[in-house]
């Protein structure tokens, strides 16, 4: 059961990366979403990335469900 999680963690640091070394740019939405907080005053910077995570979030437990429903 680990190995499996370990070579799907591989292949989709793979994937990504290979996705990352073709089309630099392809990602750079991600983080700028509606709803991303971003609080900018004087030295002091504050982002959190709110909307991003909760994508983050869907996707992570559409594939945990697709992988290990019985």
């Amino acid at each position: 059961m680990l190995a499996k999680i370990l070579i799907g963690l591989g292949l989709a640091i793979l994937a990504l990366g290979i996705l990352l070394y073709v089309a630099p740019g392809a990602l750079g939405w991600f983080g700028r979403l509606p709803g991303d907080i971003h609080i900018e005053r004087g030295n002091t910077r504050f982002y959190f990335p709110l909307t991003s995570m909760i994508i983050v979030s869907i996707v992570l437990t559409i594939i945990v469900n697709v992988f290990f429903r019985r």
